[in-house]
């Protein structure tokens, strides 16, 4: 079961727009992060939520898609992102919240993915911007931005053939294509 929550989570960037997310379901999912392991039980996380168009309207512009695709400018009017919601680290935090905040996107998305939605995780974030846009308190920093809703596009996994490049690509079809390293390549210490 696990397996196949794993492999639908995956990085879409498309979604169905007005297909609305309940600030509920997102608190739920914030939830999963907040019982996610933490660094030293630091907890140095917090949350911004944004499910309503004005917030997102603000949020959208502040974030990059899709590097790989270069003449791809990012979702239309209508297929941008439901909801947002932005992990955040305590500036004052002893330890680096890296590993916290990847951890509690991992959890949030595959809490997503069971209720058969899907988000993409953000890195390429104007933070300042967005920080100053959203009032985000100064002692909090943007780790990352989840993209949520509910996807309109396919994505595959593949097996990636040995001198095959790491990039995903979109067929004619329009369907993302991602390529995997095989398990066999990853394992270092064979029997």
């Amino acid at each position: 079961m696990i397996d196949q929550l794993v492999l639908k989570n995956r990085s879409y960037r498309r979604f169905y727009e007005n297909d609305a997310i309940e600030r509920d379901t997102l608190e739920e999912w914030v939830n999963l992060a907040r019982l996610s392991p933490s660094a030293a039980n630091l907890q140095p996380l917090r949350f911004f939520i944004s499910h309503q168009s004005d917030t997102s309207d603000v949020i959208f512009p502040k974030l990059s898609w899709a590097g790989y695709l270069k003449e791809w400018p990012g979702p239309l009017n209508g297929e941008r992102p439901a909801a947002y919601i932005i992990i955040l680290a305590d500036k004052n935090s002893p330890k680096p919240a890296e590993y916290d905040a990847g951890i509690a996107a991992q959890s949030i998305l595959l809490g997503a993915v069971e209720l058969g939605y899907g988000g993409c995780i953000v890195g390429s974030v104007k933070k300042d911007e967005l920080s100053t846009a959203l009032s985000i308190p100064q002692n909090l920093k943007i780790m990352l931005v989840l993209a949520l809703g509910k996807p309109r596009e396919k994505v595959v996994t593949e097996d990636m053939k040995d001198d095959e490049d790491i990039q995903y690509w979109r067929d004619e079809s329009n369907i993302h294509h991602v390529p995997k390293r095989k398990l066999s390549d990853l394992i270092i210490n064979p029997e």
